[in-house]
């Protein structure tokens, strides 16, 4: 089995059509017949099933497809981090991030990594269920965000819980007295992220649902800084993690709930199994020290 028979198998199982896949591939189809009917003999499988308008992958054309991804992901990390240390002579170390995270400590701790003139420091954002993914492929070697995530090949680590604040609009008659998750039921509420979850969306949510209070979401937004300007606007509330009052947006008040357990955890993400490295002992060093900043009360 070669690489190109993975590039091959991926194209025909996205496109669920060989005629198409073939000129994703820029080839003719018959050698992509060809190519996939040896991948499945040397598998042994069936990864389709043939149908007159294209094709359907099996349970184990499935299995194979996301394995598929992840070595394609991994080779393609492993060349260009081969490549910057060849060209920089650098050890490079790749963190992925939920925005959210970098109001607080996150910032401090990359300034600190960056003093080491050795050491590269990549940073992706990535909502965490795609830091999970990325650290499987290897794209990222440490990721922060807010969802647990129970997967076989990665651990996840309580960095601490953060409260949640309200965010809403400058002057609102919700800051003229103790806030309350009741009170801010009555009023409409900007949701992020969007899209699939677990996310922090539903976690927000959940705060509301649990203490049978019913939400009204006027409007779902893929960012922070989204949500933010809608609020400003009028157009509801949004709870936000602590470290996101550093913003200091002029048209925007930041409120603190006096409700308990009204927090959303911070997690790191790590490879399971895998012994740390020299940059991963300093991380993870720096890391201890801030959230002991954080728990100790030397820093908001």
């Amino acid at each position: 089995m070669e690489l190109r028979h993975l590039r091959y198998f991926i194209a025909a199982a996205e496109e669920g059509n060989l005629t198409r896949a073939a000129e994703k591939l820029f080839m003719a189809q018959p050698p992509l017949t060809r190519q996939i009917k040896q991948l499945e003999e040397e598998l042994g499988v069936a990864l389709f099933i043939r149908k007159p308008r294209g094709l359907e992958l099996t349970p184990g054309g499935e299995y194979f497809l996301e394995q598929a991804r992840q070595i394609q992901d991994k080779v393609k990390a492993t060349v260009e981090d081969t490549r910057r240390i060849a060209e920089h002579r650098k050890t490079v170390f790749s963190i992925g991030f939920v925005p959210s995270v970098f109001y607080g400590q996150l910032p401090k701790m990359i300034r600190r990594l960056r003093q080491n003139k050795n050491l590269e420091i990549l940073l992706y954002e990535l909502k965490t269920r795609e830091q999970v993914e990325a650290l499987k492929v290897g794209k990222i070697d440490i990721g922060f965000g807010r969802i647990n995530i129970e997967d076989p090949d990665v651990e996840q680590q309580l960095l601490f819980a953060e409260p949640l604040i309200a965010a809403v609009p400058e002057g609102h008659v919700l800051g003229q007295q103790p806030l309350t998750m009741q009170a801010l039921s009555a009023w409409p509420l900007v949701a992020f992220p969007s899209g699939p979850g677990p996310n922090f969306s539903d976690i927000t949510q959940a705060l509301f649902h649990s203490r049978g209070l019913k939400i009204n979401v006027s409007q779902q937004v893929n960012d922070l800084q989204t949500a933010l300007s809608l609020v400003a606007s009028d157009m509801g509330f949004t709870l936000v993690p602590e470290q996101v009052r550093k913003l200091h947006r002029e048209d925007v008040d930041f409120l603190t709930l006096i409700d308990s357990d009204i927090s959303i955890p911070v997690i790191a993400s790590r490879r399971r199994g895998e012994a740390p490295n020299s940059v991963m002992r300093l991380v993870n060093t720096i890391l201890h020290e801030l959230v002991d900043n954080r728990l100790s009360g030397r820093y908001p």
